[in-house]
């Protein structure tokens, strides 16, 4: 699977659980670090796709 296909289908997947997430994310009654838990995934998605790539590749 190439990077293009890769970012569509983490969009397609953002787009449809976004209102799951920031529901789940904003609870009154949730734990403090909720939104750090997504950030935290989004670094560690980033961080997959840099490590796939060459160190001749821009």
């Amino acid at each position: 699977m190439n990077n293009r296909t890769l970012l569509i289908l983490l969009v397609l997947v953002g787009y449809v659980f976004s209102p799951t997430m920031f529901t789940w994310m904003v609870n009154p009654g949730g734990a403090w670090y909720r939104p750090f838990i997504i950030w935290f995934g989004l670094i560690l998605v980033a961080a997959y796709i840099q490590s796939r790539r060459g160190k001749d590749d821009l």
